[in-house]
Order: structure tokens, then C-alpha cells, then sequence
């Protein structure tokens, strides 16, 4: 069968308004493709039947066949293991008069083999095709023991998709039968990309099952595609200029047209905050009622300004926008920074304004973020123009956020944490500015070394893929989405179509392209921490220090959890640590330093972990972070001891401050020295305490959690997005 062959088989069926291909056509043309198919005979009578399977051998499967059959099973119109003639004619005759729209029937010899896989393929509208499998048979629906890609795929894909599901084991040598012949399987998987790629009149695709011999030889004995009555063609919005985008985070001018004298309006907030900081831009407040707003002159009308704008920030209502588009232009403004709502979130009305907006905008040049949008903010050029009165310092983490409430939590955690911020952008209803277009934009930044995103949607699902997979050869990619619901009802025809969700599509395709997803916002500024101040572990065994035992504990059974191994000591580390530690210490890993007070021990002991070629992290715990308690301890001292001076209480505080400082110091020069991630878990924190602790001189930075979880989430998506690394061939410099 050829490529003419499969589209004449295509037409036939549009032609009579028939929308699933028969099973044998389907199999022939997986056999076309590439796939491992059963031999089989087709017959239109009874009579033929029993003939074919006497021709085929017993025993034998039977099967009706026809387009309007798509479950078989449950309709009992597959017979297994018959094994005589009268046997076959007597099911066929059973077949015929039960079924109206029956064409003929199917013969195939009957396939042993204990496991039996399912694979298939769907369109999403997001992502477009997507490939699945997974455990097969008729509990396929029942236990949803699937994966799903998105196509095409690469070696690496598939490998990770035989590898991730759970029954992966069955693929390997089981209860006496040989392991899979894996490259005939990834045939399969080739074959069904080849088809949705080739072929976008399909809609689905089931395969199932896939039976695997006692040989190892996996067999398609059953297939279903589906066609779809039309091809959509989904227009998608024009790209943008990226390197516009770029501009409009470091404009030498900004107007502010909507400037309010009434503090905690829109109008006031945004000129206020970025006039707090160091911006050495100029600054323009445009209000019709003119005057003076903040000591500052207020210009009547954009047109008023006596120069070029790089920047508006807008905050005047929705439908006095549009009106403003040609004073924009005439000051060749670049970017609109558009925070009124009012806008699609609202309905349809809303809708049809934001895209006449867009028009115009695009028509004269303009490049609009937003509307409905918190503010951006671009540490590195002092500007700091959102609702949130935070103020991170430059760094290397670019934050988008679709949710402005988000952004802000998040900016000012970052503020505290000492994480510093490349820029950040609330993206708002992204009518001209989508997620995609960042991401594009993030690619070729070369100050952006961590992408933390907050996502409750994308636009172009495909386009979005491909770039975060771009990015993440680069940089890592951190995603909290929100909106995790499954997609309504669906007429889906296959057991493939009916497994599809919105959540597992985008779940798999952050998977594949290198994306690490988190569940709370917490760990976004978490994981943005670790990936711009230490370098990746090599892999997943760890090494754990601590200052008492329970915590020792609990760091292992999380470590367990989330994919990591705490491997015993060798005996020449024991026999280092001996001289070290006292008889009573752990002598295994967890290493208990069972509360010494020497301040050279943590240290000793965390360089000689480091050396250790048996792991490839250190996590240390109750170290840093005494301070606190001796703070609290010195308070109670000097109210209740009257010999303790006031000065040696603060010997005392200095001196746990000064170990403290020198600690924290050191595990940052043996980050660097042994080129090993080595991440703290504070005994406990104040307002003082940070996450994150740097020094000019060293290239890597010491990071403090608050808690084991943390520290260990952590670590192990560093671990996962090394292994992607390492899968896909990339080597991603840190530090």
C-alpha cells in the first residue's frame, strides 16, 4: 500500500459520510507505515470465513467488520480461540444476523502473549497531535496507566515514554517470555506520528492491544482510525517584534497617560512607584485636567509632551483607549503598557474592543502588554512599574505572570529572599503579548538564566512547546499552572480520545520539553533559587549532614520520595569521619554530628562529603540559622542573670554570628571547589533570614530553606532537569 492508496481510502469514506475506517483498512495501513501487524484474511460470507480460517490455522480469532463497528469487544463481535471450521461458520452466521451494517468479517490467527499494550493518537486543539500508551486490553479506560507526547518524536521521546509508565517493567523479560523488541514498538509510536503529521484529516487513532509474544515480537491485532468532518484551520494572531518587546523594558522615556493626584489609584501608584527608585529615564504625567501631580508638571494630552515616548503606561478607562492610539503614534511610541481592565475578561463586548484595539495598535506600531495587567517591572534598568511595591534586586530569574495578584506575591517574596529578577511582566489578557512570545524573547536574552512562569492558559499550545523546548537546551523552564481542571464531556471515539484532558495534555508536553512543573507558588522562586546559584548534581545520590537526628530522618524519607538516593557510606569516608567525630556519631548516612560544638566540625565534615565520590549533593541541616536561638537564648540570659553583663552577652551573640557568617561562606567556596550543589535547611528563620546569600568574589551562591521539603523538592528537580538535559545531548552551564 502507498501514499495514494491510504488517500483513496480516506476519500472513500468522506465520500460516504463514513467517519471511522474499517479495522481492516486501518491495519493495512499501519502495516504501510511501518507498525508489526498480525496476517490476517478478509471474508464476506460465513461460508468465506470458516474457508480463511481453515486456510489462517487454528486456532483463531473472528471478528464483523464494518465501519459503524468501533467496539467490538463489547458488542461480543470478536470470537478468541476457536479452533474448527463448524466452530467459525457458526459465529459468523450469529455475527450476520445480529448486525445490520455488517461488510464481512475478519480471520486472524489467534496471538499468545501475557502482555498487551495500547497506543494511539488524538488532536488536541492546543498542541495538536498528541501520541499515547500505555497499559492495553480491555482495562485500558479502567486504570489509565498512560503517558502522552506530543508529536513528532525524537529517540529520546520515545525512550522516555517506555520508560515513565507505570507497567514499564512488563516491558522487560516477564514470567518466562523475553523482553520487548523495543525497536519494533518504536515503530509503532514512528508510525502513528507519520500518520497524524501526514494525514491531518484524522482525528484519532486507537491501537489496541498491541500484544507482546512470549518471543518478545510485538503484534497489532486490533486499530481504529478515526477522520474528522472537517479540518479546522486555526488562525493564529500575528508574531510580535521581540526585540521591540525588549525595548519597551528599557525605555529612556515614559508616559503616564491616566496620572491621578488621589493616592492608591492606578494613576498614582504606577508614576509613585517608579519615581521612588532610581529610574534615569524621563517621566511624563498626562491628565486632561492638567496641573501639577507629585510636584511634577502634568501635560493635557499625550500631544502635549514636547518630545518622543519610548513607553505609555495607560490607565485610563477601556473605551477612551482607542482614541489614544493616534497621539501614541505620532510620539513613536513603542509600547503600550496597558493596565486597564474592562477588556476581554469581561464578555463578548469586552472582546470585540480589545480586538479593534489591537488592530489600530498593530496598525500604528504600537506594541501592546496587556490590558488588564499588573504592572512590569526591570530591576536592571531601575524601573519598577506595577501594583506591587516591591523592589528585588538585578538578577537572573525573568518572571511572567497571568494572574497580577501572583506576580506580586511573588516579587515580593523574591524582595525578601534576596532571589534577584531579571524582569518581570504581568501579562494580563495578552492581546497582542502572549506567554509564547516571552518565552521567544527569554530564548535570546542572554541575562535570563531561570524562566519562572505562572500559567492558567496559552494561546498557541504548539508554538508555546516548541520555544519552551528551545529554551529549556538553554536555561530552565519553571511552570506553576493554574486551572488544572480536565477538559467537558468529549465525543470521543476511541479509547485514546476518551483518556485526553487538558491537564495531562499540558502536564506531557511540559515533560517533554524540559519544563519543571511545580504545584504551589512557593516553589517557583524555589527552584528559581537553585537553578541561578549552584551548579546541577551529576545525578540523584545524596549526602546528608545534620545537627540532630529526626531531621536526618525525615530528609531521607523525602529524599525516597521524590526520586533521590541517600546511599550508605563507603568505609574509607567512615574512617574519615571517625577522626572527626566522636564514637557515638551515626556512622551512616544520614551523617548525625549529635549537637558538637566545635565550629570546624560542620565544616571538616561537609568538605570531606564533598570529596566524596559516592555522592552528588550535600544537604545540611539545623546548621545555619543558630543565630535565632541564640538571640532568644541571650534575651532570657540578660533578664534573668545579673552577673552576665550586657557586653558579654554580646560577645556571645558575636561570636555564633561570626561562625554563622564564616559557615555560610564556606559552604559556598566548597560549592565552587568541588562543583557539587550543596543546599541548607536553616535550624530556624526571622525576619532577617534569606533564602539565598552572595559574595562578589564566588560565582555560586549559598541557599537556605526554611525546611527539609523544600530543600529536597528542590534537589530533585534540578536532578530531573539534568536527566533531560543528559537525555536530549544539551549541557547547560550553571553559576
Amino acid at each position: 500500500m502507498n501514499v495514494s492508496d491510504i488517500e483513496t481510502i480516506f476519500t472513500t469514506a468522506v465520500h460516504k459520510k463514513q467517519w471511522a475506517i474499517t479495522e481492516a483498512d486501518a491495519k493495512k495501513i499501519f502495516g504501510a507505515m511501518g507498525m508489526p501487524v498480525v496476517k490476517e484474511h478478509q471474508a464476506k460470507t460465513p461460508q468465506a470465513a470458516a474457508r480463511a480460517a481453515v486456510k489462517s490455522g487454528f486456532p483463531v480469532v473472528l471478528k464483523a467488520s464494518g465501519p459503524g463497528l468501533l467496539h467490538k469487544t463489547e458488542a461480543n463481535l470478536v470470537q478468541l480461540d476457536m479452533t474448527s471450521e463448524a466452530q467459525v461458520l457458526a459465529g459468523a452466521q450469529k455475527m450476520a444476523a445480529d448486525v445490520k451494517d455488517l461488510e464481512g468479517f475478519l480471520i486472524q490467527p489467534m496471538v499468545r502473549g501475557k502482555r498487551e499494550f495500547v497506543a494511539g493518537m488524538f488532536k488536541d486543539p492546543q498542541f495538536g497531535p498528541v501520541i499515547m500508551f500505555g497499559m492495553g486490553g480491555v482495562f485500558t479506560e479502567a486504570f489509565e496507566n498512560i503517558v502522552f507526547k506530543i508529536a513528532p518524536l525524537d529517540e529520546a521521546d520515545m525512550d522516555d515514554m517506555l520508560a515513565s509508565f507505570a507497567g514499564a517493567k512488563l516491558l522487560q523479560a516477564f514470567r518466562g517470555e523475553a523482553a520487548c523488541d523495543m525497536q519494533a514498538l518504536k515503530a509503532v509510536l514512528k508510525g502513528l506520528c507519520d500518520l497524524a503529521l501526514t494525514y491531518p484529516q484524522i482525528r484519532e487513532i486507537d491501537i489496541n492491544p498491541v500484544i507482546i509474544q512470549p518471543d518478545g515480537a510485538p503484534v497489532v491485532v486490533d486499530g481504529l482510525i478515526i477522520l474528522a468532518p472537517f479540518v479546522e484551520k486555526t488562525v493564529l494572531a500575528p508574531r510580535i517584534d521581540v526585540k521591540t518587546l525588549g525595548a519597551c523594558f528599557y525605555p529612556e522615556s515614559i508616559a503616564f497617560v491616566g496620572a491621578s493626584a488621589s493616592p492608591g489609584k492606578w494613576g498614582h501608584m504606577l508614576p509613585s512607584n517608579t519615581l521612588s527608585r532610581n529610574y534615569k529615564g524621563k517621566v511624563y504625567l498626562v491628565n486632561p485636567k492638567g496641573g501639577t501631580i507629585m510636584g511634577r508638571q502634568v501635560y493635557k494630552s499625550v500631544e502635549d509632551i514636547p518630545a518622543d515616548i519610548d513607553l505609555a503606561v495607560v490607565t485610563i478607562p477601556a473605551h477612551h483607549v482607542m482614541n489614544l492610539i493616534p497621539e501614541l503614534g505620532a510620539k513613536n511610541v513603542k509600547g503600550m503598557l496597558l493596565i486597564t481592565s474592562g477588556f476581554r475578561e469581561v464578555g463578548s463586548q469586552g472582546a470585540a474592543l480589545e480586538e479593534k484595539l489591537v488592530e489600530l495598535a498593530r496598525n500604528a506600531g504600537i506594541l501592546i502588554l496587556g490590558p488588564n495587567t499588573m504592572g512590569m517591572c526591570n530591576p536592571h534598568a531601575d524601573i519598577y512599574c506595577s501594583a506591587a511595591h516591591a523592589y528585588p534586586i538585578p538578577g537572573s530569574t525573568a518572571l511572567v505572570s497571568q494572574s497580577g495578584n501572583m506576580g506580586t506575591q511573588l516579587l515580593a517574596f523574591a524582595e525578601q529572599q534576596g532571589i534577584g529578577i531579571r524582569a518581570f511582566s504581568g501579562s494580563g489578557n495578552e492581546a497582542m503579548v502572549t506567554i509564547e512570545d516571552y518565552m521567544e524573547a527569554f530564548e535570546r536574552d542572554a541575562l535570563t538564566r531561570t524562566v519562572v512562569l505562572y500559567i492558567e492558559s496559552v494561546k498557541d499550545g504548539k508554538r508555546f512547546f516548541n520555544s519552551a523546548r528551545r529554551v529549556s537546551r538553554k536555561k530552565p523552564v519553571v511552570v506553576l499552572k493554574g486551572g488544572r481542571t480536565t477538559r467537558g464531556e468529549q465525543a470521543a471515539a476511541s479509547h485514546t480520545g476518551a483518556m485526553a484532558s487538558n491537564a495531562r495534555v499540558f502536564d506531557a508536553a511540559c515533560r517533554q520539553a524540559g519544563i519543571i512543573q511545580v504545584k504551589q507558588p512557593m516553589e517557583l522562586l524555589d527552584l528559581s533559587a537553585v537553578f541561578s546559584s549552584l551548579p546541577l548534581p551529576r545525578g540523584n545520590r545524596v549526602a546528608i549532614m545534620t545537627l540532630g537526628g529526626g531531621w536526618g530522618v525525615i530528609a531521607t524519607d523525602l529524599c525516597a520520595e521524590y526520586g533521590l538516593v541517600v546511599p550508605p557510606l563507603s568505609e574509607d569516608i567512615v574512617q574519615r569521619l571517625n577522626a572527626i567525630l566522636p564514637d557515638f556519631w551515626s556512622h551512616g548516612n544520614p551523617v548525625d554530628l549529635v549537637g558538637e560544638g566545635d565550629p570546624d566540625i560542620p565544616k571538616t565534615c561537609l568538605e570531606e562529603l564533598l570529596k566524596w565520590d559516592g555522592c552528588d549533593a550535600v544537604i545540611h541541616l539545623g546548621i545555619h540559622g543558630k543565630r535565632v536561638l541564640v538571640n532568644n537564648m541571650a534575651k532570657s540570659i540578660a533578664k534573668t542573670d545579673p552577673s552576665i553583663t550586657t557586653e558579654q552577652v554580646d560577645a556571645f551573640k558575636r561570636v555564633i554570628l561570626e561562625f554563622e557568617e564564616a559557615y555560610t561562606r564556606f559552604v559556598v567556596e566548597m560549592t565552587q571547589k568541588y562543583d557539587k550543589p550543596v543546599l541548607g535547611v536553616s535550624l530556624l528563620t526571622d525576619a532577617l533570614s534569606q533564602t539565598l546569600y552572595r559574595y562578589e568574589d564566588l560565582a555560586y551562591k549559598g541557599v537556605f530553606f526554611a525546611s527539609p521539603e523544600r530543600a529536597v523538592k528542590a534537589l530533585s528537580s534540578m536532578y530531573q532537569y539534568q536527566q533531560w538535559c543528559r537525555a536530549h545531548g544539551e549541557s547547560i552551564l550553571q553559576g
